[in-house]
């Protein structure tokens, strides 16, 4: 009988015991899944992935600066439609061109570009066989068609709409806009440069510089 309590008292001290841990024992929370850290990973990867290709795209759209034409810099490799829509390149100009004179007007067919523009058309005779002369503007083949055939001039207009030469030789202004300005090519390097100047002084200028590398 002694052992049969003793043997109860230990079992009931036991379940005791046992339950009292189960009332006192904390319960943890489980630990995440390593497959939702690849996930969280996977997403932010994703994110910063977007991110940095919206960046390149971002630059792509800007407008990089081109570096401004110098003294002793070779003409530009561009092709512009002149005022009959004809592809005119730089390069095969320069080539057959010891001498090329490029004068920028802000806009055909107003007061001080006509001025500029009939400046060198009245000198025409005295330079065409010295150096071949170009005129420069943002204006369509169209409106410079309508200005070259209005004012008779004898040499081609380049349409730049894009402002590509223009930016290049330094004449874009900002935020818009172009610099009345000229520049003389030789042997396909510029060799003179004129910029933000008026329409008189630009015509007897660029000639004066053509009579005197002819000499």
């Amino acid at each position: 009988m002694v052992e049969l309590r003793r043997s109860a008292r230990v079992k009931a001290a036991t379940s005791g015991t046992k339950i009292e841990s189960l009332d006192s024992a904390k319960i943890s929370k489980p630990k995440p899944s390593k497959n939702n850290d690849v996930k969280k990973n996977n997403n932010n990867d994703n994110k910063s992935a977007s991110s940095s290709s919206k960046t390149s795209e971002s630059i792509k759209d800007e407008e990089v600066p081109k570096k401004e034409l110098e003294i002793g810099d070779e003409i530009p490799d561009l092709i512009l439609l002149n005022q009959d829509d004809q592809s005119l390149s730089l390069k095969e100009l320069a080539k057959n061109n010891k001498l090329i004179l490029i004068f920028s007007y802000p806009k055909a067919s107003t007061p001080g570009c006509t001025r500029q523009a009939c400046g060198y058309r009245d000198n025409f005779n005295s330079i065409k066989d010295k150096a071949l002369i170009l005129g420069l503007s943002a204006d369509s083949p169209s409106a410079q068609l309508k200005f070259k055939s209005k004012q008779n001039l004898q040499y081609d207009l380049l349409s730049d709409p894009k402002k590509e030469l223009i930016s290049i030789l330094g004449a874009k202004k900002h935020p818009s806009g172009i610099k009345r300005s000229h520049w003389v090519f030789k042997d396909g390097k510029l060799i003179k440069k004129n910029i933000q100047i008026s329409p008189e002084i630009s015509v007897k200028r660029g000639k004066e510089e053509i009579l005197e590398l002819t000499e």
